[in-house]
């Protein structure tokens, strides 16, 4: 079970974290040790010409030794309370306290986007938190975009066999999070990839075989002048300075853009180029994981090529030590720099879009697998490319906990093609609107979902769940809320069937003119070939689906009243409800009536 595995491997890490931390200990004694020893012996060689100087050297040798040796250990304690936080945080997803921990997926909010707020899928306690394990930007990047279009039919059965296969790899996924430092990746892969493929700004060539040349003869004519103070030397050492002076100042303009330009853009390189290496040395069978895989192989590897890039940044960024700024420019060390990044684009520049996408798609397929192994009994769904449809048993929302999440059952497509959802306030409408939602998003991105079995056509969703007034934008619920529904029509209107998902439909207008434009508000959908759920307190909008049986049918959740407090089941039953809570919800917060 993946309680009892990730609780296992807990406690496996703690006792590592525990037995680094001895060794920590240990080590730093044994330092301090050989310190006094070092600093003793030193002290009785000091005028004694008899004590050989290897008394001394030996306790220095061993100091060392043992920095080394002590460093590895901080490393191993380091990834080790990784580990540990990465497995509690497992078990918090699995025991439904993960809200609030992980990346919230902020910056993929889209007011404009036709489901994404009205589903949850960014925020605190989002589906996007709930999911996404990514260490790089460009994984979050993809789980984003799995979530917010759906994939084709074919698409999504790759994604679901990739998914199984990387479900069980617990080392791996271990694996990935604790590579890099303990922080995400802030780096913008869409800019990496733009600064890669740019147009060359210098073509090295022979240039940089002449620059190479000059910092060689430089460092040559330096040397002889420290050794030999003649005239000649000064004039040589003066003649190669007025060279390459020359040299750097005639390459100089388009080395500082060269290297102004991979400065912004390659950041995050170590954990991308890790990240790369471990996926190369994994074997798949699943054809998406093996295509992606046979991505980042070449000679040298994606990874090693990467690795490369960040050790040109690191010496792009050490320009800035004191004795590079004095002794860099007659030495050509940022022209040789600038040479060599051009080089690089010219070489591999081509492939960083594939390098990225493909660790993108690899992570996303994680966070996927993460989910898939922490909740085994959610099913991958079946998709059903011949008709429209959307067929779920024991549907529920996998944002709630699972022992408050009450299941039911929905079945549209065929003949059925709308459901109307009466019911009183808190019942359990809009909940059901959102599990529906959340499922098809998840089915059509390639994962499991919380329900016993599902089976979808590929469809589209379009939610009208939160439409809410803006006092800036000086548009009224009503306004905002026709708008959503304008673009769902319009979604219906397009390719692929929509799955339409509407909350308290036309609720900021009077009954006359709400009956008569929801009526036609889902006709119209439905006779573009849409399927869906309205919801809906108004009574006489029921009749929507009476007027459009048998297209449409009634369903409705019901409350009810004990000791003086009001309980709901959250079951959806047939028919429509036939009482109202209101005044019994005015009443228990002290209203008079």
């Amino acid at each position: 079970m993946p309680h009892s595995e990730y609780a296992r491997r807990l406690a496996e890490r703690r006792q590592r974290v525990a037995r680094q931390q001895r060794l920590h200990i240990r080590i730093g004694n044994a330092r301090l040790l050989i310190f006094l020893a070092a600093a003793a012996v030193a002290w009785a060689a000091w005028g004694h010409d008899a004590i050989s100087g290897w008394w001394v050297a030996a306790p220095v040798a061993g100091f060392i030794a043992l920095l080394v040796i002590h460093d590895r250990v901080l490393r191993a304690r380091l990834l080790a309370e990784r580990a540990v936080r990465y497995y509690e945080r497992g078990i918090a997803r699995i025991e439904d306290r993960w809200a609030g921990g992980g990346e919230r997926g902020d910056r993929f909010h889209d007011p404009a986007h036709p489901y994404a707020e009205d589903l949850d899928l960014f925020g605190k306690g989002s589906l996007f938190q709930l999911l996404s394990i990514a260490r790089t930007r460009a994984g979050e990047d993809m789980l984003a975009r799995y979530l917010l279009a759906p994939a084709a039919a074919e698409t999504v059965r790759a994604r679901q066999q990739a998914v199984a296969e990387l479900r069980p790899k617990l080392d791996l996924r271990e694996d990935l999070a604790l590579l890099g430092e303990d922080v995400r990746a802030s780096g913008d892969p869409e800019k990496l990839i733009a600064w890669a493929e740019g147009p060359p700004v210098i073509a090295p060539g022979r240039a940089r075989g002449g620059a190479a040349i000059l910092s060689l003869a430089m460092l040559a004519a330096g040397l002889f002048w420290m050794w030999s103070s003649t005239p000649a030397a000064r004039a040589a050492l003066l003649a190669m300075l007025a060279i390459n002076t020359a040299f750097g100042w005639r390459f100089r303009e388009q080395a500082l853009q060269v290297i102004g330009h991979a400065g912004d853009a390659a950041r995050d390189l170590s954990l991308l180029s890790t990240v790369l290496a471990r996926l190369e040395h994994e074997q798949f069978d699943s054809p998406l994981l093996k295509q992606l895989r046979a991505a980042l192989i070449s000679t040298p590897p994606a990874s090693h090529r990467i690795a490369r890039l960040n050790r040109l940044k690191e010496l792009l960024d050490s320009r800035d030590n004191w004795l590079l700024r004095l002794i860099g420019p007659p030495l050509l060390y940022g022209t040789q720099l600038a040479f060599a990044v051009e080089a690089w684009r010219t070489a591999s520049g081509g492939s960083v879009r594939r390098w990225i996408a493909a660790a993108g798609e690899f992570e996303a397929l994680s966070s996927l697998a993460g989910y898939a192994y922490e909740h085994p009994a959610d099913p991958f769904p079946e998709i059903v490319p011949d008709e429209t449809c959307f067929d779920a048993e024991g549907l529920g929302h996998p944002l709630l906990a699972d022992a408050r999440c009450v299941r039911n059952s929905l079945k549209l497509g065929s003949d059925l093609r709308l459901l109307v959802v009466s019911g009183s306030n808190m019942s359990g409408k809009s909940t059901l609107l959102r599990s529906a939602g959340v499922s098809a998003v998840m089915a059509m991105a390639g994962a499991p979902v919380r329900a016993r079995r599902l089976s979808l056509s590929p469809l589209t969703v379009g939610a009208s769940i939160r439409a809410v007034d803006s006092l800036q934008d000086g548009t009224s619920r009503f306004y905002a809320e026709i708008t959503r529904l304008r673009k769902l029509v319009d979604l219906a209107a397009g390719k692929g069937a929509l799955l339409f998902l509407i909350d308290e439909l036309l609720n900021g207008t009077n009954s006359h003119d709400r009956r008569i434009g929801a009526e036609a508000v889902v006709r119209g959908l439905v006779e573009r070939g849409a399927i869906g759920l309205v919801t809906t307190h108004d009574l006489a909008l029921t009749e929507i689906a009476n007027a459009m049986a048998p297209r449409g049918s009634n369903v409705h959740f019901e409350d009810h009243l004990e000791d003086g407090r009001i309980t709901f089941d959250y079951i959806m039953r047939p028919g429509v409800v036939t009482k109202s809570n209101a005044l019994e919800l005015m009443r228990s917060v002290g209203l008079e009536l």
